[in-house]
């Protein structure tokens, strides 16, 4: 895996993979248009089990018509400012999933399969709800 950053302003940046698909940076405090670093950490780990919730809920053969995962982080006072703890909730749209299922399938996500979740130093906790 490659990235290259480059410089658009003092606090903006793009990155770009290898294949070139890109991501804007915005570090400003006022007038901030795209996510900082530390949004983006926090995005790549509700997207990571998002994907892994939807496809284990579905290979039990359940109906996914949404899935939402609200992030709430504490951060560090002193730099390095990391995450210090971060709650997930899991909100499953779905006629036949049970809470219990997704509550058993959320953390199977978070501790074995999603690389972003293992790569954090944080506290992740979590709960979650099933609507009809």
């Amino acid at each position: 895996m490659k990235i290259t950053t480059q410089y658009v302003s003092d606090y903006e940046y793009k990155a770009t993979t290898s294949e070139g698909h890109t991501v804007d940076i915005d570090m400003r405090k006022e007038d901030k248009v795209d996510q900082s670093p530390m949004e983006m950490v926090l995005s790549a780990l509700t997207g990571c089990v998002a994907v892994e919730v939807t496809l284990m809920v579905k290979k039990r053969r359940k109906m996914v018509s949404d899935l939402i995962v609200e992030a709430n982080a504490n951060r560090r006072e002193t730099a390095p400012r990391s995450f210090t703890d971060i709650h997930l909730k899991f909100i499953l749209v779905s006629q036949d999933a049970e809470l219990e299922e997704l509550q058993k399938i959320s953390k199977l996500a978070l501790e074995k399969y999603c690389s972003v979740a293992d790569s954090l130093k944080a506290d992740v906790t979590f709960d979650c709800e099933v609507k009809r």
